[in-house]
């Protein structure tokens, strides 16, 4: 079984890759983003494990690079941080699994072995409704020929919206599944993001039911509130 080791911090890496390697894998280190990204791409493994505080590139990019390239490698992501934001978004960019440092190795074994039990997932569809293509692989977004720039949390919020087209999806759906369980900030944020979607990609894509929530309009149904 071999691994690709992102990681920066050198007596770290040491300790991975000796109990790696104790336990049967085949390791192979980088010890930044670039480095890492070019074996990734270049190179057969079973597993990645890609820390996100690197020098050059950082592990989101790294990710995100990496999809776009429609390389599929299952991928556990390392980090310091603990926020739900950050798990949230190393999720949104294609990442399988996460462990927050200090780790215990046993469970860092534990999740290698079960991602390459479970094996590269296929490439994800692409998803339509009406003039609006969004490619969750390679993170990009059209309106018939003209690309959409949209941030992270909006693809996100894009993402799940198209994923239910032509259902009505409430406000504490769209907080549980784009945001995450544990947001305890103000509900009017799905509000603020709706509308910055709606200047992007046209107001008439997503109608609101008040009481109800959002509905996005792929065209195919008639549509009324």
């Amino acid at each position: 079984m071999r691994v690709l080791l992102v990681e920066d911090e050198p007596n770290l890496t040491e300790t991975i890759t000796a109990g790696l390697r104790a336990d049967g894998f085949v390791v192979a280190a980088a010890a930044d983003g670039a480095e890492g990204l070019w074996q990734a791409i270049n190179e057969q493994f079973d597993v990645i494990i890609l820390d996100i505080m690197l020098p050059g590139l950082n592990g989101y990019e790294v990710l995100r690079k990496m999809r776009a390239a429609q390389v599929w490698t299952p991928v556990l992501m390392l980090t310091a941080k603990d926020g739900d934001y950050d798990q949230s978004d190393a999720f949104d960019l294609g990442a399988d699994d996460y462990l927050t440092k200090p780790f215990s190795f046993i469970v860092l074994t534990a999740r290698l072995r079960a991602l390459i039990r479970r094996g590269a997932p296929q490439r994800p569809a692409v998803l339509t409704a009406g003039a609006i293509s969004l490619d969750p692989a390679r993170r990009v977004v059209h309106q018939g020929e003209q690309l959409v720039s949209l941030t992270p949390r909006e693809f996100a919020l894009l993402t799940y919206l198209l994923r239910n087209k032509d259902t009505v999806v409430t406000k504490n759906e769209i907080l549980q599944n784009v945001w995450d369980n544990h947001y305890d900030g103000p509900d009017n944020v799905v509000e603020v993001y709706v509308g910055y979607l709606r200047r992007k990609i046209g107001a008439d894509m997503i109608t609101t039911l008040r009481g109800a929530g959002y509905r996005l309009e792929s065209g195919e149904f008639a549509s009324g509130s």
